[in-house]
């Protein structure tokens, strides 16, 4: 038998999680009028959560313990090194907000997207190229889907309204 690494049981954590989630939303009040059920959307979300949770357990099953493992090196700079991805993700996170009210949702989200992707997976022009398609395209469907179809009003900012038109 085989050791547990890290990522089979980060992997059990977070099925366990989802089935937390997905029980919860046994207690959310049913409408009394004929109405999609407000436990829809949350189940749904919870079952592609699960799915890729159940996909990312089988992954770290079949992985080899010790492939891909970074060593940290002592000191301050091996704290950042060792760190360095998830110190992007906070710091960008942190910008975005910041530039929310100026940029707003769509904008900001397309650059944030980009910006991201491109110091975590390179600037290479054809890395360049699929960052911006992405960003361009599943921040624009969000954008889209939430503004038009859900009747959400998202923050605009002051560079781009599209509620001026």
């Amino acid at each position: 038998m085989t050791r547990l690494n890290k990522d089979t049981i980060v992997a059990i954590m977070l099925l366990c999680l989802c089935a937390v989630f997905f029980w919860a939303t046994f207690d959310i009040r049913q409408p009394d009028y004929g109405v999609l059920m407000p436990s829809t959307w949350p189940r749904v979300i919870i079952v592609a959560l699960s799915i890729l949770c159940s996909i990312y357990f089988i992954q770290s099953i079949r992985a080899d313990n010790t492939n891909g493992i970074l060593e940290r090196e002592p000191g301050f700079t091996g704290f950042f090194k060792y760190w360095r991805n998830p110190l992007f993700c906070f710091v960008m996170f942190f910008l975005f907000l910041a530039s929310m009210p100026i940029l707003g949702m769509l904008i900001g989200g397309v650059t944030f997207v980009f910006v991201l992707m491109g110091l975590l997976g390179g600037w290479a022009p054809r890395q360049m190229l699929i960052h911006a398609s992405v960003a361009l395209i599943s921040v624009g469907a969000m954008w889209s889907l939430f503004t038009y179809g859900l009747g959400v009003i998202l923050p605009v900012g002051m560079i781009f309204n599209p509620f001026a038109l």
